[in-house]
């Protein structure tokens, strides 16, 4: 695949000591450097920041089963058009122990046995948000209550609302799929 990236990613020599840190902790923890850090360098703040909430976000994230904030998180990332999320979500799902050969069935969620109905929810409503103008209405949120509660439908917005985020923001910038899932050699050039 060619890289399209639109602002290179920062190699670990031209990178201070607390980015490098960063990427032996990244590559540690996900077996290579996530191409959206190495671009997130460039702003050192900014990347602090990224990564704190990041990881305060997932450390939060537990009212919601993982296959219901997952599935949703990856249908954001799929409606946006984010190879990259879409990519790193599906490894983050067999990391988590969960069946990535359903997705294969994703567009038909809705009628599909490989999903739960509340999956189905899960997903109708990531696809709800992500249209723009969303079209969430009042009895989607009302089923997600029974479902969920308060605590799993704010969890459940807040993390497609933060793909929504990854996504555009990846876009954007050119970056694509890194080969996370695929276990196919990392794109960045200094990997």
């Amino acid at each position: 695949m060619t890289q399209i990236n639109r602002i290179e990613p920062v190699a670990p020599q031209h990178a201070g000591l607390l980015t490098r840190a960063m990427y032996r902790v990244a590559k540690r923890r996900y077996g290579q450097v996530p191409e959206p850090l190495t671009v997130a360098a460039h702003h050192r703040k900014l990347m602090i920041a990224w990564a704190v909430h990041e990881n305060v976000a997932d450390w939060a994230s537990k009212s919601l089963p993982a296959s219901v904030r997952e599935l949703a998180v990856y249908w954001t990332a799929r409606a946006i058009g984010c190879s990259w999320c879409v990519d790193f979500g599906s490894m983050l799902q067999r990391l988590d122990g969960l069946d990535i050969q359903r997705l294969k069935d994703i567009d038909n969620y809705a009628v599909s046995t490989a999903f739960s109905d509340d999956e189905r929810a899960a997903i109708a409503y990531a696809d709800a948000m992500t249209t723009d103008p969303h079209t969430v209405t009042d009895e989607q949120v009302a089923d997600l209550k029974a479902r969920f509660g308060d605590a799993g439908v704010f969890e459940l917005t807040y993390q497609i609302g933060l793909e929504n985020m990854r996504a555009r923001v990846n876009s954007a910038l050119g970056i694509t799929e890194q080969g996370f899932n695929s276990g196919d050699a990392c794109r960045i050039p200094w990997a």
